[in-house]
């Protein structure tokens, strides 16, 4: 009789940590399909690909602009900000071109360097954008990033998802499928061993 109770209470173990393990094997697919139509589509489509070092020629800071590519509504406001405008050397080419901080800020508003948040307050936009560029005209040099292939001429101070974030995102769901597989081989090796020793 007990011994009855310890194979039922067995087999009750065996399938709930199957289900565990295809459960988490499911999952990690899932966030690989996730990953794979949001990140991996934004990292191929950058041009931005190699590192080099920029050096400023000019920074400007000229009145309050709108962004005429933000995506708002006819009853929602358009956030104005103060324009950034960086201009760098690039040591790659020797040309004079502008910095954008991401290729996002490129796309958002191809006239500034920086575009803030439009649910910013617009106090701490200014005191930001002053910041940021006292501190491109205290570091004159610093690594940047140019299009090796001269489709586009002006370069961007860091990518949106650089190779080492792309790895990253990637980490979980591959430990979680690791995971789920470690669980259903050990399961599926458990099963064979008790039909092993009950064939005995």
């Amino acid at each position: 009789m007990l011994g009855k109770k310890l194979v039922t209470a067995q087999k009750r173990g065996e399938t709930r940590a199957l289900c565990l393990g295809l459960g988490m094997v499911a999952c990690s697919m899932m966030m690989y399909f996730f990953i794979g139509i949001t990140i991996v589509p934004f990292y191929t489509k950058s041009v931005w690909t190699t590192e080099t070092v920029c050096k400023v020629l000019k920074v400007n800071i000229k009145d309050k602009v709108f962004c005429p590519n933000s995506e708002v509504s006819e009853d929602e406001e358009v956030f104005p900000y103060p324009c950034l405008q960086v201009w760098v050397n690039l040591t790659a080419s020797g040309q004079e071109v502008m910095l954008y901080q991401t290729e996002d800020a490129l796309e958002r508003n191809p006239k500034c360097s920086y575009v803030p948040d439009k649910l910013e307050n617009s106090k701490e936009v200014k005191v930001r954008i002053e910041t940021i560029a006292n501190n491109f005209k205290k570091y004159q040099t610093f690594p940047c990033y140019y299009d090796p292939g001269g489709t586009q001429t002006n370069v961007i101070l860091s990518r949106l998802y650089p190779s080492k974030g792309l790895l990253f995102a990637f980490l979980w769901p591959t430990l979680m499928f690791t995971g789920g597989c470690m669980i259903i081989v050990l399961v599926k090796i458990s099963q064979y061993v008790s039909v092993l020793s009950a064939w005995q």
